[in-house]
């Protein structure tokens, strides 16, 4: 590989099978791997990650001979087209750019960056490089989801106006005193951390609609207090010995350009019936959906609504699982492939959901609406109630 390739360069699909490498050991990072040992066309041929022991146990796995603790080592041996970065978001920045400035296609895990400003430095670099550039937004791929899209986009509920999309823990702290409870190296709290599915996923299903105005408030009432941590206490290795210094809950009302509009609620822990629910309710023109997942279902429960007056019609869907990170990586794959479409996968997507949840921190923060002015820098101007 080359530094600073050319757009226009074959790539790997050109010239044989494809070479993969996964920065991260975590539960994430082993989706990716997984997916790649089981795509037909390419290789995990590298790892990376500082834990010694499940480095050599995963590298043992998937029969990976080249593996490193540092990221930096994997990205200056080159030899890998594409990489996974599944890592804590502090890290998702300076080594997307590191590997897209050494001509690899870099597939970031969710949220694209701690910051607006850090997401845009790495699509600038994909689009220096050449080279392609997305985001594991893998909730959208889930088969529930994709049947509610297609049943939106068939017009079964016509035109969608409202909705309200969740994401809501009893107790779901992924682990207190982490790097998730860590402002600096986590950007903030279950917003970015599980809301960032859930703006995903709602605006997939409302059409990519432009998002006007941001009107958001955060709590931070359990943390704080020691409460509402994950019953398996997370992994010891994540801790960094912080202070509960984020949000436990969000609540955001997102003005849509056209008129439209999405409540977005998300918590790690609030005083609520117990478990893990997300889910999102749908207004149309011509009926309304509802989607309601309980921990972590394979399938939810879907049901479309329609009708006139007093004659209703409910539809119970019934969907398949979906193929989740699986379906990300391939899609990933088919992108690299595409070689004259390379500057179109670029990240933007997760750019965007960066700079509305920059624009719902802000907003809580001065408790006032902000408004998002199109293709704006990551510090939206405040309107003032």
């Amino acid at each position: 590989m080359t530094n600073t390739p050319l757009p226009t360069d074959p790539g790997p699909a050109a010239t044989g099978t494809i070479r993969a490498g996964v920065i991260g050991l975590g539960w994430a990072g082993q989706q990716h791997m997984q997916a790649y040992a089981e795509l037909p066309g390419v290789d995990l041929v590298a790892i990376a990650g500082m834990e010694d022991e499940p480095r050599a146990a995963i590298g043992d796995k998937y029969g990976v001979t080249r593996r490193y603790r540092d990221w930096k080592d994997l990205v200056a041996d080159g030899d890998v087209d594409v990489v996974s970065v599944a890592v804590p978001t502090f890290l998702h920045a300076p080594i997307a750019v590191g590997a897209l400035q050494a001509g690899i296609h870099v597939l970031s895990e969710k949220p694209i960056a701690r910051s607006a400003t850090e997401a845009q430095a790495m699509v600038d670099a994909a689009h220096e490089s050449g080279r392609v550039l997305e985001v594991a937004f893998n909730h959208r791929r889930r088969g529930d989801i994709e049947a509610l899209k297609a049943a939106i986009d068939a017009g079964t509920i016509g035109r969608p106006y409202h909705g309200r999309a969740t994401w809501l823990r009893r107790s779901g702290i992924p682990a207190l005193g982490s790097w998730f409870t860590n402002r600096e190296m986590a950007g903030g709290g279950p917003l970015i951390d599980i809301g960032v599915h859930v703006l995903d996923y709602a605006l997939h299903l409302f059409g990519e609609p432009r998002v006007t105005a941001v009107s958001a408030v955060t709590h931070s009432e359990l943390g704080v207090r020691g409460r509402g941590g994950a019953a398996s206490g997370g992994d010891v290795k994540q801790q960094v010995g912080s202070a509960y210094e984020v949000e436990d809950l969000a609540s955001l009302l997102l003005r849509l350009e056209g008129g439209g509009s999405l409540v977005l609620e998300t918590s790690w822990a609030s005083y609520r019936p117990a478990g893990d629910e997300f889910g999102i309710t749908i207004y149309g023109t011509e009926g309304g959906a509802e989607l309601r997942v309980v921990d972590n279902a394979a399938v939810g429960e879907l049901t479309l609504f329609t009708g006139d007056n007093e004659n209703t019609s409910d539809i119970t869907v019934e969907a398949d699982p979906g193929r989740g990170h699986t379906a990300v990586v391939e899609t990933f794959l088919d992108h690299v492939a595409d070689t004259a479409n390379w500057e179109h996968y670029d990240g933007s997507i997760a750019l965007e959901r960066a700079r509305i949840i920059d624009a719902a921190y802000e907003s809580a923060a001065h408790g006032a609406e902000v408004v998002l002015a199109p293709g704006t820098t990551p510090e939206p101007t405040r309107k003032e109630a």
